[in-house]
């Protein structure tokens, strides 16, 4: 264990997701076992540079394996980006003793971790928390799992409106580059259709499934869009083009938005967060940095956090088979 690290600075960044808390529970607590310091850092990168920071212990974490959203607070910094921002950050850190750092968060996070690291051989680990489960190098990423219950109860209530009005809801979920939420959930809540970035179906394509549906006796139907999707320009311009080719249906959008990111994590992303904690102190004790925590078949592991930054995260093309026969 490498003796060097004294004191060790967790912090949130980027989008907020469920078993952020559970994560610096995990990281705090670690850092007792091992008779380490821990300071929380406020408002991700922009706290660094204010030095908004406060130290944390055991007891200072009580309560908040079941919160939602993030007790550290999380903010955009400007500032960061550049290299005067980046001093100052440095700055703050030497003054305050902290010795390495646990950035939880998405690609944007880790992408101004590896900068500092290059900049000043600051020691950093990873854990990554976004519902849109796009990191490569984990199977999983913190908040995903709740995220995707939220979606499937949602979509399941809004089922019993289009059931009773016998309409077509196109229900738009969050995955701007990824459709794990979508593909997911739709499978999950029964979708007609399903819409995602990775796989382009076209309008007509589109058209010709609801067509089938209509004609084999659905008087209702949910299409699940990921917003990252290119069949049309947005949700609503896609609803207004079926309704216009479809006069049959009557067209509803609903829209879910920020929802999917609250709430408290499920019981897989509090025990993976945990998880993850533990790996990101032990891993800094044990002298490694610039790795992102990650889980691959059921297995704590580490990859590299460039990998992780630059690495593209693939859809399961089974469950995409899967969902294809479904919609049959």
């Amino acid at each position: 264990m490498a003796k060097s690290i004294t004191k060790i600075g967790v912090m949130t960044s980027g989008g907020d997701a469920p078993g952020m808390n559970a994560a610096i529970r995990a990281v705090v607590r670690t850092c007792a076992y091992h008779s380490i310091d821990c300071v929380g850092i406020y408002r991700g990168y922009q706290g660094m540079i204010e030095g908004d920071f406060k130290p944390m212990n055991a007891r200072s974490v009580n309560n908040i394996v079941n919160k939602g959203g993030t007790i550290l607070k999380s903010a955009r910094s400007k500032e960061f980006r550049t290299k005067e921002g980046r001093k100052k950050a440095f700055d703050q850190l030497l003054d305050y003793g902290i010795d390495a750092l646990v950035l939880i968060g998405g690609d944007g996070t880790f992408t101004g971790g590896l900068v500092f690291n290059e900049e000043y051989k600051f020691p950093i680990i990873g854990i990554p928390g976004t519902i849109d489960n796009d990191i490569y190098g984990t199977t999983f990423t913190l908040g995903y799992d709740t995220a995707l219950n939220t979606v499937v109860e949602a979509i399941d209530k809004i089922r019993d409106t289009a059931s009773s009005h016998d309409r077509l809801f196109f229900v738009e979920v969050m995955g701007r580059d990824a459709g794990d939420i979508a593909l997911n959930a739709g499978v999950g809540a029964g979708a007609e259709e399903i819409l995602i970035p990775e796989e382009d179906m076209g309008l007509e394509r589109l058209l010709d499934s609801l067509k089938r549906s209509k004609k084999s006796g659905k008087a209702s139907s949910i299409v699940v869009v990921a917003e990252g999707d290119k069949t049309g320009k947005n949700v609503f311009e896609l609803a207004e083009y079926v309704e216009e080719n479809l006069p049959d249906y009557e067209v509803r959008v609903s829209v879910l938005g920020h929802m999917q990111r609250g709430g408290s994590p499920s019981c897989y992303d509090r025990v993976l967060a945990s998880r993850m904690g533990v790996k990101a102190v032990e891993s800094l004790l044990d002298g490694k940095s610039n790795f992102m925590v990650g889980v691959k078949n059921d297995e704590i592991i580490l990859t590299p956090l460039d990998k992780a930054v630059k690495g593209k995260s693939e859809i399961d093309q089974e469950l995409l088979r899967v969902s294809d026969i479904m919609t049959t």
